[in-house]
Formats: structure tokens, C-alpha cells, sequence
């Protein structure tokens, strides 16, 4: 099991690494392995006012810190092609959003810029696609080169301002056949399917439902679990409604720990 985990939004270098910190010796604690995670841009947001982030150059610089400093992994989100080239100098995984799953040049850029380093590209399955559509952008990054790609479930829209966790869908990511002889490693993002999209300004959440999420997508067999989290959620620069408080993830981890490993017993 991998954690990938962190702020939404990249905020100052020391929350970072208080961050990071505190979530590689959890991790160190369960045996899982850990990534950090901060966007350096977040273009996708509901109002132009709200915050975005520091932009790439800073960010990826802030990223190598958190990396030299905490001796982790490190990953972040790209929006546009000349992003994905650059991040893949830096990062260790390029994560896809949502809602860019389908972007050809995107997916052929981030695959090349993963090629050349040894990197991971992580799709965010869109919350508008089927398990079997991410043939799809699996097969693109292929073609780009990219041998290690992975896909992330993070709720599906049921209507307008709600998402739902289909864990049959996830069941079916799991057994993803793109072609190659083997399917993907599967990510379930705990944090953003408690989100309610488009409840104003800033979209709302469920955070109380996240343990309830990572315990069951544990039990399912994920290989990794994505989780958003902040010492003082409602003072997030982004996802506030969603994050988790840092100091409840020692426990959450904890007891995904036990589920996940009960799980693999039974297998």
C-alpha cells in the first residue's frame, strides 16, 4: 500500500515539510510506502478569487525541498503540456486531474516526460467516465513511452452536486485490461469523493465520510490511497470542505493498516 498524501495546495515550505513529516513516519510506522503531494497550480477551481498557488517554477522548486528534506517521493498535478515537460524533471509521479483524462497532448506529454526519467503518470479517472474508458488514456501514455502508469477513482457524478463510490467500478479498475498483459496499479482518492461539487463559490464536502471511504478501499485491494489533509483544514488554502486534520491521520492510517492487512489475508 502507497499513501499519497499532503495539502491540496502548496502554502508555505514549512507546512510542507510539517506535512510530509509527520505522514513518512506514519507511513514508516505501517509499512506503507509514502508520497507527498502539493499543486503548485490549481487551475481548476470554482471562483477566479480563489487562491491557485505559487506557479511552477517556485513550486517545483518547493517540491526538490520537500524531497531532499523528508527523503520521499514527491508528486504534483499539470494542466498544460510545457507543465507536464517540466514537472518531469522534478516529480517522481505526474498526476492527470479529473477532468483532463481524455486530453491527448497532455497524456502524450506527461508520458514522454515519465519515459524519460522512469517517472509514474497517475490518471485521475474523470468523474463523466466509465472503468473500461481508461483504456483510453492508458494506451495514449503507452504509445508516449510510459511503462509505468496508474489510475485513481474518485467518484463518479450521480446529478448535479453530489459524487458516488461505485466499489464495483473499482472492482473493475482493478481488473483493467489495457493490452498490456497487466492492468494498472489502482489508487482510490478518498478526500475529493467527499467533495459536493458546485455548492457556491467553493465546492462543500463530507470529510467526516473519509475513514469510512479509505477503510472500505482498503478492503477492496487498492494499491494506494490519496488523501488531501492540513493542521487547520478550514483554514486550507484549498479544499477545506474535504481535508482531513493532520493529526487525525495517524489513526486513520492505523486503521487501514489492520483492515488492509486482514484484507490480504483473505486473498
Amino acid at each position: 500500500m502507497t499513501i499519497i498524501a499532503g495539502p491540496c495546495v502548496m502554502e508555505s515550505l514549512e507546512l510542507s515539510i510539517r506535512i510530509a513529516r509527520t505522514l513518512r513516519e506514519v507511513c514508516d510506522e505501517c509499512g506503507f510506502g509514502y508520497v507527498f503531494k502539493a499543486s503548485f497550480d490549481k487551475a481548476n477551481r470554482s471562483s477566479g478569487a480563489s487562491p491557485r498557488g505559487p506557479g511552477i517554477a517556485p513550486g517545483l522548486e518547493h517540491l526538490a525541498a520537500v524531497r531532499r528534506e523528508i527523503g520521499c517521493p514527491v508528486t504534483t498535478d499539470v494542466h498544460e503540456t510545457d507543465q507536464a515537460t517540466l514537472a518531469g524533471e522534478v516529480v517522481d509521479v505526474i498526476q492527470i486531474p479529473a477532468f483532463l483524462c481524455r486530453q491527448t497532448d497532455l497524456l502524450l506529454a506527461a508520458g514522454r516526460a515519465a519515459h524519460k526519467r522512469g517517472a509514474v503518470v497517475n490518471v485521475k479517472k474523470g468523474q463523466f467516465v466509465s472503468p473500461r474508458e481508461m483504456v483510453g488514456p492508458l494506451r495514449k501514455l503507452r504509445e508516449a513511452g510510459c511503462a509505468n502508469a496508474m489510475v485513481t477513482e474518485r467518484g463518479t457524478f450521480f446529478g448535479y452536486h453530489r459524487l458516488v463510490n461505485d466499489f464495483i467500478g473499482v472492482g473493475d479498475l482493478l481488473e483493467l485490461d489495457d493490452g498490456s498483459g497487466s492492468g494498472p496499479p489502482v489508487c482510490f482518492d478518498v478526500t475529493h469523493s467527499t467533495q459536493l461539487p458546485g455548492a457556491g463559490e467553493t465546492s462543500g464536502g463530507r470529510p467526516e465520510r473519509s475513514p469510512m471511504l479509505a477503510l472500505a478501499a482498503a478492503a477492496a485491494g487498492v494499491d494506494a490511497l490519496f488523501l488531501e489533509c492540513h493542521p487547520d483544514p478550514p483554514r486550507a488554502a484549498s479544499d477545506a470542505s474535504t481535508a482531513l486534520a493532520l493529526e487525525a491521520m495517524p489513526g486513520i492510517l492505523r486503521r487501514v493498516r489492520r483492515v488492509w492487512e486482514a484484507a490480504r489475508e483473505d486473498r
